[in-house]
């Protein structure tokens, strides 16, 4: 049995830890029972981010988190383990996190939930629940990886 492999890109200029995400993407994906599987976490930033928003989902404009799943399509059984890949803008990141009174590292766990909760199936965009399946999953992960946050019960 393969065991979990995480690749972690940073492509930011200033150099951030990596290990911290390291964990988190561990925990998260233990917890989801995907504990032999691979994944690649990007950190970028909103120009390189727009480019992928723009070219693979027609929207010119960047975002906060983008999944490119490995599980689904014609291709899938190829490599089984492979989940795919999350990438994050920590510009966009920052701002949110600003904007909603909360830390960088907070917003940026809740959108590494976020990515990686598409990777595995969930799609807040096929309906109201859809959507809220995926709130309380997130929910229930942030809890485990950021206990000290307070969040609203479900």
């Amino acid at each position: 049995m393969e065991k979990l492999k995480i690749l972690i890109d940073n492509q930011q200029k200033e150099r951030q830890p990596t290990a911290p995400l390291h964990q988190k993407t561990e925990q998260i994906l233990n917890a989801l029972g995907c504990n032999n599987h691979e994944i690649s976490i990007v950190v970028t930033d909103d120009v390189q981010v727009r480019d992928l928003n723009r070219s693979y989902r027609g929207k010119d404009t960047p975002t906060n988190v983008l999944s490119f799943p490995m599980q689904e399509g014609e291709f899938s059984d190829i490599t089984p383990g492979l989940l795919g890949d999350v990438v994050i803008s920590l510009d966009t990141a920052r701002a949110e996190a600003q904007a909603g009174g909360i830390s960088t590292d907070e917003r940026m766990s809740q959108l590494l939930i976020h990515g990686i909760l598409h990777l595995i199936g969930f799609d807040h965009e096929l309906g109201e629940i859809q959507a809220l399946e995926m709130e309380e999953k997130s929910l229930e992960l942030l809890r485990i990886i950021e206990p000290n946050i307070d969040l609203p019960a479900f």
